[in-house]
């Protein structure tokens, strides 16, 4: 979608005033910012080819104008400018970073308070696996009459167990046949390699306990989905209440409702190069979260880690701050856990069209 350039300045101006005062941006607003040189009827003009394009939308026939979400979607990937972060800021940065945590879960957990205090945001934290988990080893065990322990032992040195009866007289020597089947097949493969074609084959291979082969890979999935996932940590969820769009009772109860470890835990996470990523209102996967946007950003943490930092709130949140203070954590993070630069980064300044705070340039 191309945009000229006073579009693209008018679209960002209304974005950036509507995440400042929530209320709808009309044009005289914009006409008397410091960087605009043209009349309130151009203005108009362009807001009204920028709601038929549908990046701004108009809630009452009398009002201004908000952006819609792919109006925050354009902003984001192709108008915002970066934020400078204060002194303050900085100082309250520095000052969680240099503490001496040894735990990494507690320290996610203190960063993402922090974080949330911060943003005045929810904000959440997780920790995973970079690399695949696989299975190492299957062992299976006679425990009893018509009863085993089957044993996974996982690439990241982790054993799990599960007591599984047998729905039918196996001998200890069906039960050699079906591990040395298992660590032939299985072992050393992602979990998304367990595919019905590769699990037919084990079940022809199995013999006798060929019946065993959906719940030894239903316990072996589950193990290795959970090893890979991590802990989730979130914190802040009332910080919405305090925002103009979560007024309404029911709509602030269905949201905080949703934002749970379970709907985090499913959000995109970033992927290749890309350490930050932006979820936009729709783009999300939960239905309730539909009227908020998140913003997350991973770091490595060492021995096979990684640590993801995010904060939700709504579709008006103030993205440029957001993904600054996410930016500095993770360059932070890195000195932190010996991956990076001894001495602390500086701040990129930049400029705003309308300043809000005398914390922008």
């Amino acid at each position: 979608m191309e945009l000229t350039a006073r579009q693209q300045l008018i679209l960002r101006a209304i974005v950036e005033s509507y995440v400042q005062t929530a209320e709808p941006v009309g044009s005289k607003t914009i006409a008397a910012m410091p960087d605009v040189n043209f009349s309130s009827a151009t203005i108009r003009n362009e807001m009204a080819t920028l709601t038929e394009m549908g990046l701004l939308e108009q809630p009452h026939t009398s009002a201004g104008r908000i952006p819609s979400p792919d109006g925050y979607r354009l902003y984001v990937d192709e108008l915002m400018q970066s934020y400078r972060l204060s002194e303050d800021e900085t100082d309250s940065l520095n000052r969680a970073m240099d503490l001496k945590i040894q735990k990494v879960d507690k320290m996610l957990t203190d960063m993402g308070k922090l974080v949330s205090k911060l943003t005045d945001l929810p904000a959440y934290t997780v920790t995973a696996r970079s690399q695949a988990v696989t299975v190492q080893r299957f062992e299976l065990l006679m425990a009893q009459a018509r009863c085993f322990i089957l044993v996974v032992m996982l690439s990241t040195e982790t054993v799990k167990n599960k007591l599984i009866k047998l729905p039918l007289d196996l001998t200890e020597q069906d039960l050699k046949l079906f591990s040395a089947v298992l660590n032939a097949s299985l072992t050393d493969l992602e979990a998304s390699a367990f595919t019905p074609e590769l699990l037919a084959k084990v079940e022809r291979s199995a013999g006798a306990a060929a019946s065993l082969v959906p719940v030894v890979v239903d316990f072996t999935v589950s193990a290795m989905v959970e090893e890979q996932r991590g802990e989730v940590y979130l914190t802040g969820q009332t910080r919405l209440l305090s925002k103009p769009e979560y007024r309404d009772v029911s709509h602030a109860q269905e949201v905080l409702n949703s934002l749970d470890e379970e709907t985090i835990s499913n959000l995109p996470t970033p992927t290749g190069d890309k350490a930050m990523q932006i979820l936009v209102g729709p783009e999300e996967v939960a239905e309730e979260l539909k009227d908020t946007s998140v913003v997350m950003t991973r770091f490595d943490i060492g021995d096979g880690m990684q640590g993801l930092i995010g904060v939700v709130g709504p579709t008006r949140m103030d993205y440029a701050k957001v993904t600054a203070r996410l930016s500095y954590f993770v360059e932070n993070l890195g000195r932190m856990f010996g991956k990076g630069e001894s001495s602390l980064p500086q701040p990129p300044q930049i400029k705003h069209l309308n300043p809000a705070s005398d914390e922008r340039e």
